[in-house]
């Protein structure tokens, strides 16, 4: 590392920051639990992740994967079918591995956050109350019960690196956990719609498409509050909001 021209901020905010120097990334997280569900879920998971190279909390220093992501929220995919389908791939694989021993959230406390942050969203006026309170009853077909599976947790398109339509490395591990599996397909298609079919013809059955639909107003809905705090636009091209408009 002694040879780096700059150092890249890839991301930073009041809970953690991410810095890429050369060819090593350096995360700094201000919650070292969230590190140790990365660090162990990296070690347990079947599909490509990141080398972790060094752990000097709270700094975690892990090696870059080769390739680019699969594509990035508000913008269109330049990645093949076949690359999307390899993903779809890749997240059966996860959600078909053992259980990692720690809990993810469960359904009630999910169906609360999401009455809260409605009803934040409306009363600040942040949204308009149909576009809430329609996206809030595609929602309800995500809440029921599912069959825990080995879950990335947050497997947004720039988390999904690949090379020559194959998976290279899967980043970002933090959120982890058990839940449910059709939550991961519907982070990996927020807001690239068009490419459900391809992730679905890698992943094989099990998808039912009206529980996508409501993850990805669910997801949305969640984040809203969270993004403006800390410093993103969710009203971009392509980004949550649009994806809420979308539903309507």
């Amino acid at each position: 590392m002694t040879d780096v021209d700059e150092v890249k901020v890839v991301v930073a905010h009041s809970e953690r920051a991410t810095l890429r120097v050369g060819d090593v990334f350096l995360k700094i997280d201000a919650d070292q639990t969230r590190t140790d569900v990365e660090v162990e879920a990296m070690a347990m998971a079947p599909i490509p992740t990141p080398a972790v190279l060094w752990r000097k909390p709270p700094v975690l220093a892990l090696a870059a994967v080769p390739g680019t992501a699969l594509g990035r929220l508000g913008e269109p995919s330049t990645a093949s079918p076949s690359a999307w389908a390899a993903a779809g791939a890749a997240a059966r694989t996860l959600h078909d591995a053992p259980l990692p021993p720690w809990p993810g959230r469960g359904l009630d406390g999910i169906a609360a956050e999401l009455d809260d942050e409605c009803a934040w969203l409306i009363a600040n006026r942040v949204l308009p109350t149909d576009l809430v309170t329609r996206n809030r009853q595609v929602a309800e077909a995500a809440l029921r019960p599912w069959t825990p599976r080995f879950i990335h947790g947050d497997l947004q398109v720039t988390h999904v690196f690949v090379d020559s339509d194959e998976i290279t490395g899967v980043i970002d591990w933090s959120e982890a956990a058990r839940g449910d599996a059709l939550y991961d397909l519907a982070s990996l298609t927020l807001g690239h719609e068009e490419h459900l079919d391809d992730v679905i013809a890698g992943y094989g059955t099990g998808v039912d498409l009206d529980v996508v639909r409501g993850w990805w107003s669910l997801r949305s809905l969640l984040a809203i509050r969270w993004l403006v705090e800390h410093g993103f636009d969710p009203a971009a091209p392509g980004c949550e909001i649009d994806v809420l408009r979308a539903r309507v």
